[in-house]
């Protein structure tokens, strides 16, 4: 790790352990406003795509007053990162009902009132590389401070997630529940697919009728430093064989170019990915998938994985030539019947009902 990362991260333990405490003490005095529900990021400047289901389902009820807190920790002006939170922790301080879907020391800081529920809908599904408190590039061991704490409810997208995430997260177990992952409802929408196809085949009228490729690596490193490897050779494979590649890195790598990966599934045929969990919502689709992994040893050794990387239902790639006959013998070899039992172990609470099913665990829980 180098000497800028861990001086970040000695600021982000000085800020959850000594004065988050404080602010949010001076602002949870009086009563809790029943009613009152926040939804709150700090690596979005809006509201992040795994929020806005249950956001727009919830804005729908007469009975709920919505406060929204969107900030950019990463890229923000310290000036900026006060004035945000002096106004969610007088809101936070009342709030009958938060929703966060990442890492947010503004709730994990601070020993929250019983009146108030937090619920992390999280950003990804499945089971693939390790992460929290099992990952170096998420939680160094040097770090103080419970990163993943004042949770109420924790949604995941399968059974075999939730002692997973518990013992990575650090969750109690009946804290995790796997009642589905709320964004995942909107691939189910007819009108949403049509609207994405419609969107990205007029934007790029050269793809149409050709094979399309969707390439959506994680990054290496962590958040500061990340990069990826394999470029080259994937352009290479897609341009030999005439295909249309759709090149995705993640956020922290690449520009926004106003097509989020989640809106481009409804238009490709395959996806190449390495590690990333984006390959869970793929799985909706149940279209194929290669593992594209040149650094798949070193990756296995300095992280690891919570399954078998072998065992998923596809090629894996590690050099042009491999990734060229894997794409061919994806696309017309795999048998759906691979694809379905995929899903249905590590998708199968994410059926296109799982926001109706995580507002009835709330309710149910909040009633105990």
């Amino acid at each position: 790790m180098s000497l800028k990362l861990k001086i970040r991260q000695l600021a982000k333990m000085l800020l959850q352990n000594c004065l988050l405490p404080i602010l949010y003490f001076l602002c949870s005095g009086g009563s809790i406003e029943k009613g009152l529900v926040i939804f709150a990021d700090a690596h979005h400047n809006s509201c992040p795509f795994s929020m806005r289901v249950m956001r727009a389902r919830l804005a729908k009820r007469e009975d709920l007053r919505i406060k929204e807190f969107y900030l950019d920790f990463g890229k923000c002006s310290k000036a900026s990162l006060l004035r945000f939170l002096l106004d969610f922790y007088i809101a936070f301080g009342r709030a009958e009902y938060v929703f966060i879907c990442d890492t947010f020391l503004p709730v994990s800081s601070c020993k929250k009132r019983k009146g108030t529920f937090v619920t992390q809908l999280w950003h990804s599904c499945g089971l693939l590389k390790k992460a929290g408190y099992d990952s170096e590039d998420c939680v160094p061991a040097f770090y103080k401070g419970e990163v993943f704490g004042g949770y109420d409810l924790w949604t995941v997208s399968a059974p075999c997630v939730r002692p997973i995430m518990a013992s990575s997260c650090r969750q109690p177990i009946e804290n995790v529940a796997a009642v589905g992952v709320s964004r995942t409802d909107i691939y189910y929408s007819k009108k949403y697919n049509a609207r994405c196809r419609q969107r990205f085949f007029s934007a790029h009228p050269e793809a149409v009728g050709r094979t399309v490729v969707l390439w959506a690596p994680t990054f290496r490193g962590n958040a500061a430093e990340p990069y990826v490897v394999g470029e080259d050779m994937i352009e290479k494979a897609c341009a030999d064989k005439g295909f249309y590649l759709i090149k995705k890195l993640h956020p922290h790598m690449q520009p926004d170019d106003g097509f989020p990966t989640e809106t481009l599934f409804a238009a490709a045929d395959i996806l190449v990915t390495d590690y990333s969990s984006v390959l869970f919502d793929w799985l909706i689709y149940r279209r194929p998938f290669v593992f594209f992994a040149p650094d798949l040893e070193e990756f296995d050794t300095q992280r690891g994985f919570y399954v078998d990387y072998h065992s998923f239902p596809t090629t894996v790639a590690k050099t042009a030539d491999e990734l060229s006959a894997a794409l061919s013998h994806e696309l017309d070899s795999r048998d759906p019947a691979d694809l379905e039992a995929l899903f249905d172990y590590h998708m199968s609470a994410c059926d296109g009902h799982a926001t109706d099913r995580i507002i009835n665990e709330i309710s149910n829980r909040k009633q105990r």
